[in-house]
């Protein structure tokens, strides 16, 4: 499933009638069409829905679906919230069609009318705004978001709440709240946004006929493209065939990050762990992370001093979880990215260094895998964090593309970039995530996915879409989202392994 800007969609929508020959009006027909069946599952016989119909493309929409709901036999109110002159092109085709076929309109007269309407209404269907949506909202709308906002009934919009923006980077003026929104053909980047995304509700896409995006850009990644990438295990493969990984970092002072990565790692489905650290990290996980092999650093006052000595033939490695903020940080992950030729998994710590001087990222040909959470990448940007969340995809973009690195930019929806500017987005996970060691843990899983036999790109998806499925799966059933661990997610790697018969 592809995300578009409203650009994007506005081309979509051009190239299917100039190019392909699609009648505007057999598309808005599709459209209405296929909001239409996605509402109808929520109605009963006995519900009274009231449709609020704008002047564009979204309003056209409304007269479809107004109309297709009538003869369906519901009952069903519809109000133009706009003057006749104002409705244009083909929404004042299907106005007409609307019209020729028996049924009337409401005209809106004010905010009074209106609010006894949404009294005597159970459900509520948006059609006022569409992806056009810039600045301040205007009246009548004004008002009739204040009123649907304020109405106890079940609000569905369709293809974005009234009110929201399209694109990243706008702020919400003012928007309804739906309970529901029924996206027409692909989602819109503020689906993903953290300030935009609850006005949607819950939201489900509707194929309306246009085709995909020529040039890929942002898409979504779910299930069904973890189950049809995920490599299979062989009959005679054996741990060689699995990855020999390295996790480098803790201090004597936090031990336990690096053991969540080497355990989430081996669990995840490394074949061979080293953990190369500080004598007292290696006293303290010994005994508890058994299936790693260990390398002692030499260290200054607890920290790791230097990686100089180290043997760098491995898979893949992961640095930078507890691994300390001292001077000395700096060189050792400078030395690494210089000396490993394989991919390189930052995180913590790594991503601190990184800030001193990101150019050591430039010149390096193998994979290098950033996991920042909005903080972290904040820093790296030198942007505040509610500007980086207020446009995560331009800002991530610009960032892999200009040190040639990979992005897991963690949250809520992870955007996972290409230093060629590709993006896909995961959305599984909850609040359980929101504690120390979380971020550990998902290190540990991508360098175990990085070193099977599957893309980069396939592993960063599938690695975080199953770090944030399992978390759903323990809390669903066996955690809560106030006690859920880190641990307690690798641990429950093997149920998410097993229900997806992976």
């Amino acid at each position: 499933m592809y995300i578009v800007t409203a650009k994007e969609m506005y081309d979509l929508d051009r190239y299917a009638m100039d190019e392909i020959g699609l009648d505007g009006r057999l598309l808005m027909e599709n459209a209405g069409r296929a909001v239409t069946d996605q509402i109808e599952s929520e109605l009963s016989s006995s519900d009274r829905v009231l449709v609020l119909i704008g002047k564009g493309n979204n309003g056209g929409d409304g007269f479809v679906l107004a109309r297709t709901l009538m003869q369906r036999g519901y009952d069903v109110t519809a109000i133009q919230m706009v003057p006749s002159s104002k409705i244009e092109g083909d929404a004042a085709y299907h106005r007409k069609l609307f019209l020729n076929m028996g049924y009337s309109v409401v005209q809106y007269d004010g905010q009074e009318s209106l609010e006894r309407l949404c009294e005597q209404s159970s459900i509520i269907v948006d059609a006022m705004l569409g992806i056009g949506v810039k600045g301040e909202i205007r009246s009548p709308y004004r008002e009739a978001i204040q009123t649907v906002n304020a109405s106890q009934a079940y609000t569905i919009s369709v293809d974005l709440p009234s009110g929201v923006p399209a694109d990243e980077g706008v702020k919400v003026n003012q928007a309804v709240k739906a309970d529901r929104t029924v996206v027409i053909q692909y989602p819109k980047l503020s689906a993903y946004l953290q300030h935009t995304a609850p006005f949607y509700g819950e939201w489900i896409a509707v194929d309306i006929g246009l085709p995909a995006p020529s040039q890929h850009k942002r898409s979504y990644w779910g299930k069904a493209q973890v189950q049809s990438t995920f490599p299979t295990r062989h009959l005679f493969s054996h741990k060689g065939k699995h990855g020999k990984g390295l996790v480098i970092g803790g201090a004597s002072t936090m031990p336990g990050s690096v053991g969540l990565t080497s355990r989430a790692a081996l669990k995840g489905g490394a074949g061979l762990l080293t953990l190369a650290t500080v004598p007292s990290v290696i006293q303290a996980l010994a005994s508890s992370v058994l299936e790693a092999t260990y390398i002692s650093l030499k260290d200054l006052n607890g920290y790791i001093l230097d990686v100089k000595g180290l043997d760098y033939s491995y898979d893949g490695i992961a640095i930078g979880m507890g691994m300390g903020r001292q001077e000395e940080t700096v060189q050792v992950l400078q030395t690494v990215l210089q000396k490993a030729s394989c991919p390189v998994v930052i995180d913590a710590d790594g991503l601190y260094a990184l800030q001193k001087d990101a150019s050591m990222l430039d010149e390096r040909e193998s994979p290098s895998i950033l996991t920042p959470h909005p903080g972290e990448m904040a820093h790296l940007l030198g942007v505040s964090i509610p500007e980086l969340l207020s446009k995560p995809f331009e800002y991530t973009k610009s960032f892999a593309e200009k040190h040639h690195v990979f992005i897991v930019f963690k949250g809520a929806f992870t955007i996972i970039t290409t230093p060629e500017g590709a993006q896909w987005v995961t959305d599984t996970g909850n609040s359980g995530l929101a504690k120390g060691g979380s971020g550990d843990a998902l290190s540990g899983i991508l360098l175990a996915h990085i070193m099977q036999d599957q893309s980069i790109v396939e592993a960063l998806c599938n690695g975080t879409w199953i770090h944030g499925y399992t978390a759903e799966l323990l809390t669903a059933d066996i955690h809560s989202q106030y006690d859920l661990l880190a641990n307690d997610v690798i641990e429950g790697l093997a149920q998410t392994y097993r229900t997806l018969s992976l």
